[in-house]
């Protein structure tokens, strides 16, 4: 897919899917057409990180899969974590550095590097640690993220060489905790 179509993917996913009332903590009420500019985001008590969850399990009551805008400030950086949902990302804007590593070793061990830049996608596979840095010190690196198997459970590691078993669970995720009230079934 070339640089216009993969854009103006992403244009119309968001401009037919999203304009409408703030965000609340249930799909009750809530219109099918949404504004993203008028949608909470924020940082989470994360440094360079702005999130808005377009489309959510909590938020919304969407059953199968969620859609984010993530925007990565210059230097900012994702933990180094995995999860048990397939995760895609379009990049809208800027570039960075995609590192993910194997979930069949004992701990990630050293990750393979891959250039993220405007216009390209890339998918994380279940359960393989990764982690999304914007390598680039002047423009904000911007994704929109669609996951699977909302709401997502995320396992957080302090580093490359900790165990798997070690990672710890860190549910329910930040932008989901104010909306949480009931585990998910883990199928």
């Amino acid at each position: 897919m070339g640089r216009g179509a993969c854009r103006m993917l992403a244009l119309v996913i968001i401009s037919r899917l999203f304009v409408s009332v703030a965000a609340s903590c249930s799909n009750q009420g809530s219109f099918p057409v949404r504004n993203i500019s008028k949608m909470a985001q924020s940082n989470f008590g994360r440094g360079g990180l702005s999130h808005i969850t377009v489309a959510g399990a909590l938020l919304h009551g969407m059953k199968e899969v969620e859609l984010w805008i993530q925007t990565f400030a210059p230097g900012s950086r994702t933990p180094i974590h995995r999860h048990s949902c397939e995760e895609v990302f379009l990049v809208l804007k800027g570039r960075g550095t995609l590192l993910i590593a194997s979930s069949s070793q004992r701990s990630p061990g050293k990750p393979q590097e891959y250039p993220i830049y405007a216009n390209s996608t890339f998918s994380i596979p279940v359960n393989d640690p990764h982690q999304v840095w914007n390598t680039d010190k002047n423009e904000d690196l911007q994704m929109l993220a669609v996951i699977s198997r909302p709401p997502v459970k995320v396992f957080i590691y302090n580093d490359w060489s900790m165990p798997h078993t070690a990672a710890k669970l860190k549910f329910p995720y930040y932008w989901d905790q104010e909306c949480f009230h009931d585990a998910k079934d883990e199928l």
